[in-house]
């Protein structure tokens, strides 16, 4: 049995489980549609079109789920669940928990933009070009925010909602996906400067080098080493990269304040050789 605490919008309510004492945040279409509040049922509609996050832990530090549902405008959570359902079908399993921190984060940028303010996002270029999939998500969603609302985010805050739905792929975190991005621009930085020449964007070289170096800081970053050395190979193939990407590493192990193995330095030189034409 289900008490109706608080319908939000058609789509999500507040719902109190009688039977287990819990308070959920219910989403799914046309679940909260002629509810009122202290309404009783049974059911609240078929199991597998909705979702029910429990109303108890802390969200980011932000307060508890139930703090943060009754500061963020329905509309705003209408909307990232919008986002949620285009990520689950766009990009497969997606971690349910994305959804209020995401809502939170829409509903800050919302109120910065109501303000007169604006985020300044360095990596957005980069995020779009590491994680295109999760960035096209991210640009629907805030079209649809500006249609529903009259409230236009940007390419730098559409960068930042990509970056929270990347996390929800392996229930990660956007801290992590931001680090990625900012090491991974880091490196290419490098590779320029070392080489001594500017690398198109446009290529295809390019989106292997920025793929590769994405794998690479995650696989640092997660203590996962690889198994194959062809070090010897690309030294004496493409000595000048091999020494670039030497440098590179070693910048790596500075940014990242962990060691990289060196088996990662032959396979970021085969990377550096084919965008410097080595």
């Amino acid at each position: 049995m289900y008490r109706i605490t608080r319908p939000l919008n058609h789509n999500a309510l507040l719902a109190f489980d009688t039977n287990e004492a819990r308070e959920y945040l219910v989403v799914g279409k046309g679940v909260g549609f002629g509810r009122k509040p202290g309404e009783r049922v049974q059911s609240l509609g078929n199991p597998d079109d909705l979702q029910l996050y429990l109303l108890s832990q802390q969200v980011g530090g932000r307060g508890t789920p139930r703090e943060l549902i009754e500061r963020i405008d329905p509309t705003v959570l209408d909307i990232a669940e919008d986002i949620y359902a285009d990520a689950r079908l766009t990009l497969g399993h997606i971690d349910p928990n994305m959804l209020l921190p995401l809502a939170d984060h829409l509903a800050f940028a919302v109120a910065r933009v109501r303000g007169g303010g604006a985020v300044d996002n360095p990596l957005t270029e980069d995020i779009r070009a590491l994680f295109p999939r999760e960035f096209e998500v991210a640009h629907r969603g805030v079209s649809e925010l500006e249609r529903r609302l009259g409230i236009v985010l940007g390419d730098d805050e559409t960068g930042l909602i990509a970056l929270h739905v990347h996390s929800a792929l392996d229930s990660g975190h956007v801290e992590q996906a931001m680090q990625v991005a900012q090491l991974t621009r880091a490196c290419i930085d490098a590779v320029e400067r070392l080489t001594g020449a500017e690398i198109d964007v446009s290529s295809m070289d390019y989106n292997r080098l920025m793929t590769h170096v994405k794998y690479m800081v995650t696989r640092i970053i997660n203590d996962e080493r690889l198994s194959i050395d062809v070090n010897a190979m690309i030294r004496s193939e493409a000595p000048r990269s091999y020494q670039t990407a030497e440098a590179v590493c070693s910048e790596m192990t500075h940014l990242l304040g962990k060691p990289v193995s060196t088996l990662e330095v032959g396979y970021l030189a085969m990377h550096i050789a084919r965008v410097a034409g080595e």
